[in-house]
């Protein structure tokens, strides 16, 4: 089997044309025999990476009422299912079927650790957006995004004075007042550090360091640090995270110049028990039903042609802006940088 190099999957150099992929949902002999051999199978089980319950249990009992086929979840961080899988691989274990993971870990796993097997083309990804289409290929498809902006204590912070670009929150009236997640190890934080960097270069971000911002590695507690008011700003606020923070003095903004985000993907695992229940699931991501879920929990969705019936705050969350287009490039340099610039 050959496996792609990191940078040409980063790149959307290695990918398999998709075109004519979305004409195999027309092809109904197939698919009934895709429907008939999961249905057999019985069940999927998913690693994810992505520790969601608001969005993992109603896909299950969504992906169950459609198929009849049941979803067994297994949510961890990401250095954990890595180690799980390579684990199952070696000693000849095969429980998990499929995963969905940040596209940057889903590349080196593809990679480094050869676990992931073609997924055979799916429907769906004819659907997808034109920055989406080049990132997927025979190994992984986008399927959501989390897209990240600003958290504003609002008793502190007027509308009217609010941060509306990246660039304000060079203000000197934000010195001290500003709560980050940690740009030198992997999260939002990161990602943050990695895009801003692209877009505005290292004297954006050492002007930045000289707020004396104050580091975080609590999504939840940094939110909360802001409603008590012990910052004024927090950023990058996951806009997944909203709905809990609703009734707090908060209020999210969308940057004007847009969000940083990272993709998450989905693939196949090698050698999966239920690989046909595992394509089946894969496609039903890239559903209307699936991605009209990700947009009402605040997340980017990832296809064209949407057809739901979505609130104005969901629809603004769903298609955010980007900042730059990502890239899974460099990171290990870009960590090192934030750690040279934040100390």
């Amino acid at each position: 089997m050959n496996y792609p190099t990191r940078r040409a999957v980063a790149m959307g150099l290695a990918a398999t044309p998709l075109a004519g992929v979305a004409g195999a949902a027309a092809q109904t002999p197939e698919r009934d025999a895709l429907i008939a051999a999961a249905r057999r199978e019985g069940k999927v089980v998913v690693y994810s990476a992505y520790l969601s319950q608001n969005t993992h249990e109603p896909i299950a009992r969504a992906f169950e009422a459609k198929y009849g086929i049941k979803i067994e979840n297994l949510n961890a961080r990401g250095n954990e299912l890595r180690e799980r899988i390579r684990v199952e691989q070696l000693t000849g274990r095969f429980l998990g079927d499929l995963q969905h993971n940040a596209s940057t870990q889903t590349v080196m796993w593809a990679t480094a650790d050869r676990n992931i097997d073609p997924h055979g083309g799916l429907p769906g990804a004819g659907r997808l957006k034109p920055e989406f289409k080049v990132r997927a290929d025979e190994w992984q498809v986008p399927i959501f995004t989390i897209n990240y902006g600003f958290l504003i204590n609002s008793a502190k912070v007027p509308a009217a004075e609010a941060p509306r670009k990246w660039a304000d929150l060079l203000d000197p009236r934000w010195k001290g007042k500003i709560l980050f997640d940690d740009p030198r190890t992997a999260g939002g934080g990161r990602v943050m550090f990695h895009q801003t960097m692209d877009k505005y270069g290292r004297a954006y971000h050492e002007a930045l360091a000289r707020q004396a911002p104050e580091f975080s590695r609590d999504y939840g507690e940094a939110a909360r640090r802001v409603a008590r008011g012990e910052f004024a700003i927090y950023v990058p606020l996951i806009f997944s995270q909203i709905e809990p923070l609703k009734g707090l003095p908060v209020r999210y903004v969308i940057p004007e110049d847009g969000v940083t985000y990272g993709s998450y993907s989905v693939s196949i695992l090698k050698n999966a028990q239920h690989p046909n229940a595992a394509r089946l699931l894969a496609d039903f991501y890239l559903s209307d039903e699936v991605q009209a879920l990700y947009a009402r929990t605040g997340h980017g969705v990832v296809i064209d042609g949407l057809v739901a019936d979505l609130s104005p705050e969901a629809k603004a969350l769903a298609n955010v802006k980007p900042l730059v287009e990502e890239d899974f490039t460099r990171i290990d340099a870009y960590l090192a940088l934030a750690k040279e610039i934040y100390g």
